[in-house]
């Protein structure tokens, strides 16, 4: 049986009068890439904000290893928002934070590349790796985890010869080509130590080489850090080569699921990206 690690469930996310996310389900088990595709404003990347904790939903929960993480609060009430074995279970919290949702498991990337513009390669993943630290402000502060502070600089070196990046792990991030400040963004993300990773369009803007090598690059993270994949993305060649199975949202409603073949011949989905005659 499959392992279920997220879970979306009866999600709605309404802005005002409008409603960008509309009573969404779905599931990604253990091991899957599964994409999550759809015309332009259709409530793909709403959707990933209500998982990571950017956006507390109008109505519904999202699950993550059977644990409730995020739902719905009318009214401003206080909820309980799971934080973990290791900080007590639970917290009382107004809305889920990021932060929090992170060190649970959940990491991800941004369709619009965010990399710290004024730091180097190695010290965007070096800030990363901070996420997962056991000293505090005040130790760090004095240097009273030194040994904490190497084995953090020594996992950042290995990970980025891992990627690919050691050679230019002293060059500002953003003095990259494209491909490859997609690529730190994704390690840095890795940096965090996921079991889920997010990437929002990682295709976006590529060449078509850039876009293959992209392709490899997925899945050969998958498999060397075990990792589940959620991703969205327009680039269908992509989709269609690496997904287990893929998700339609048009107009934030959820209109297909199954796996590639299905998608590519499903009539719902060819109408929602090429639209059709009214006799047809």
């Amino acid at each position: 049986m499959s392992e279920n690690v997220l879970k979306v469930e009866h999600v709605t996310m309404q802005f005002g009068g409008v409603v960008a996310v509309d009573d969404l389900n779905l599931e990604v088990n253990k091991g899957e890439i599964v994409s999550l595709i759809g015309p332009n404003g259709a409530g793909k990347t709403t959707a990933f904000n209500v998982i990571t904790g950017v956006y507390q939903p109008t109505n519904g929960a999202v699950y993550f290893q059977s644990q409730k993480i995020v739902e719905n609060h009318p009214r401003g009430k206080m909820r309980k928002q799971y934080l973990g074995e290791n900080e007590g279970k639970y917290s009382h919290v107004l809305a889920p934070t990021p932060d929090k949702i992170t060190k649970l498991g959940i990491a991800r990337t941004f369709q619009n590349i965010r990399l710290f513009k004024s730091q180097t390669v190695f010290e965007n993943i070096l800030i990363a790796e901070h996420m997962r630290r056991h000293s505090n402000l005040f130790s760090a502060t004095l240097h009273l985890n030194a040994a904490e502070e190497a084995e953090m600089r020594s996992e950042a070196y290995r990970l980025l010869h891992v990627l690919g990046l050691d050679d230019v792990r002293d060059e500002l991030a953003t003095s990259l080509p494209y491909g490859k400040q997609r690529r730190l963004e994704i390690a840095r993300a890795l940096a965090t130590k996921p079991s889920l990773l997010l990437l929002d369009e990682p295709a976006a803007g590529m060449n078509p080489q850039e876009t293959d090598e992209l392709t490899d690059f997925i899945g050969k993270i998958r498999d060397d850090f075990h990792l589940t994949i959620f991703m969205i993305e327009h680039h269908m060649n992509l989709v269609m080569e690496i997904s287990d199975r893929i998700y339609v949202l048009d107009f934030g409603k959820l209109i297909a699921h199954g796996t590639p073949e299905k998608i590519q011949n499903d009539p719902r989905v060819i109408s929602a990206y090429l639209g059709v005659q009214e006799d047809e």
